[in-house]
């Protein structure tokens, strides 16, 4: 029987992922520190500020924003999420919700 492949990333990477606890939580993270660093980026772009602007506006540096921008920065904090959005005029919102797929 021939089984059909798929080209669904997150279906390929749950695969090579398996029941590997430790794998399936760095997993878990990265996607995390990825997704908060898309938000800043989108932010500061709707807003056509550039990262030294945005920098300015909450007494860092652009370097930080830099930083808070890259997919693999791990040291998001919630002060700073908070800093950005009240200069943007966001607010954050935060979700506890149930793990949509629980291996292990």
């Amino acid at each position: 029987m021939m089984t059909k492949k798929t080209t669904d990333g997150m279906k390929i990477l749950d695969s090579l992922v398996g029941n590997d606890a430790k794998l399936r939580e760095m997993c878990q993270q990265a996607t995390i520190n990825a997704h908060v660093a898309q938000l800043i980026y989108d932010a500061r772009t709707s807003a056509g500020l550039s990262q030294k602007e945005l920098a300015d506006m909450i007494n860092t540096t652009q370097s930080v924003i830099s930083r808070l921008e890259d997919a693999d920065y791990e040291g998001h904090s919630l002060s700073m999420l908070s800093r950005i959005a009240q200069a943007l005029n966001y607010e954050v919102k935060i979700d506890l919700v149930p793990l949509a797929c629980s291996k292990g």
